[in-house]
């Protein structure tokens, strides 16, 4: 079973015991990436908040000082929310909402006004109501996860946010400025212990996500967190709600949904989120732990840690079919590519398991591409080993030869710059 780890991103706790929280309580198996040093920020071969920066926020805030686009504000307090996610190529149904408080913006959170959170293959985009900030968490390629914040203004421009990284920079983040997605777990029976806060993903039990969030969709009999509106507070969460919390197809008892672009929080947009999370942090990683000169012998089994994860080796399986109640379900397979036989790595499967094809779809990302080249041939080098056969050890037992076969066939048909050797 994989590490979890246990702490609070409440921000109201130090960051220091939150580290401390974080970095000694673990769930399962140690010897993770979440385990290792913190990189300096200022380190010379990174640098981080001083180099240039080519993601995608920046480049929006390039287009808006040279007049090629502009924010509009929205008449029923959105703010430049739907303008900022369309020229972000950001979907609205993406739309994942929490109601714990786990942002700089606590006091405007709340089971009644949850925290919208919207996204993409790059860039995250968290909006509140009643606030005149929009938070924005865009990602280069080399520089990792950038944190920037949008204040409503007569001339609107994105400014660096370096407050965030008290909750997005620590342990959970492996140490490097990155994103987070956490699930709000209830005080015990007696309440004379806290709450906590796990960071979840695709490893994770379902009967241990969505603590603090609203889950639209149906799971079956397979039972989560989410909808359950005592638990807001990472450090005092409540115990079981008295209200119906699973296989909820409707918020409009919950809250006013009205005031958010869409009426849901998709359960297989927040499964895809999280798989996201932790991939992203994986890339950054492990690209900076070769950039400042780590050896192979470090730095391929952090390799081996992130090629385990792309290929949901250890994904926890689903134990009933999931379904969703948005559109994410028919747009996000729609981004592609697909192969000639129109299979593509956004195929979902939600029966056994997230994805129909495992192998993550970031691989098409800038992140990937971005990873410095003996990283980047190392994992096209494994990867062909699992995908050919060539590797029969236990890690991918799990993936069956037809799934071998299908992802390297959608990999040669999709994926540019290949290594000469995939061809053949």
């Amino acid at each position: 079973m994989p590490t979890h780890y246990i702490g609070t991103m409440n921000p109201r706790v130090p960051f220091a015991l939150a580290a401390a929280l974080l970095a000694s309580v673990t769930w399962g198996l140690a010897q993770q990436l979440e385990d290792t040093f913190y990189i300096p920020l200022d380190d010379p071969a990174i640098q981080y908040g001083q180099r240039p920066v080519d993601d995608p926020v920046a480049r929006l805030e390039q287009r808006l000082e040279s007049g090629q686009v502009k924010l509009e504000v929205a008449s029923n307090g959105l703010g430049y929310l739907p303008s900022v996610l369309k020229l972000l190529g950001i979907s609205p149904d993406s739309q994942a909402l929490v109601f714990s408080k786990t942002s700089t913006q606590v006091e405007n959170i709340g089971p009644r006004t949850p925290r919208a959170i919207y996204f993409n293959d790059d860039v995250m985009v968290g909006f509140v109501r009643n606030s005149d900030v929009l938070e924005l968490a865009s990602l280069d390629p080399k520089q990792g996860v950038q944190l920037y914040v949008l204040v409503k203004a007569a001339e609107p421009a994105f400014a660096p946010s370096q407050g965030c990284l008290r909750c997005h920079q620590g342990a959970v983040t492996m140490g490097i400025p990155g994103l987070v997605v956490s699930s709000v777990h209830p005080v015990s029976q007696s309440r004379q212990e806290h709450g906590n806060a796990f960071m979840t993903d695709h490893r994770t039990p379902l009967s241990a996500r969505w603590g603090g969030w609203y889950v639209t969709g149906t799971t079956g009999s397979q039972t989560h967190l989410g909808n359950n509106t005592n638990l807001v507070d990472p450090v005092r969460s409540g115990g079981p709600s008295s209200q119906p919390t699973q296989n909820l197809t409707s918020l409009t008892e919950m809250f006013d949904t009205s005031k958010y672009l869409e009426p849901t929080s998709d359960i297989v947009a927040l499964m895809t989120l999280e798989h996201q999370v932790r991939i992203t942090n994986l890339m950054i990683r492990i690209g900076w732990d070769a950039r400042i000169g780590m050896p192979a012998d470090k730095l391929n089994p952090e390799i081996e840690e992130m090629l385990k994860y792309m290929l949901f080796a250890d994904e926890e399986p689903l134990k009933a079919p999931v379904k969703g109640v948005s559109t994410f379900m028919e747009t996000f397979p729609q981004r592609g590519p697909r192969d000639p036989q129109g299979r593509s790595l956004r195929d979902f499967d939600l029966k056994t398991r997230l994805f129909r094809y495992p192998l993550s779809y970031m691989v098409y990302s800038a992140a990937f591409d971005g990873l410095p080249d003996k990283v980047r041939e190392r994992v096209y080098q494994r990867l062909y080993e699992v995908l050919t056969g060539k590797d029969t050890s236990k890690t991918f037992a799990g993936l069956s030869p037809e799934s071998r076969g299908a992802i390297l066939e959608i990999l040669r048909a999709t994926k540019p710059n290949l290594p000469a050797d995939w061809r053949l």
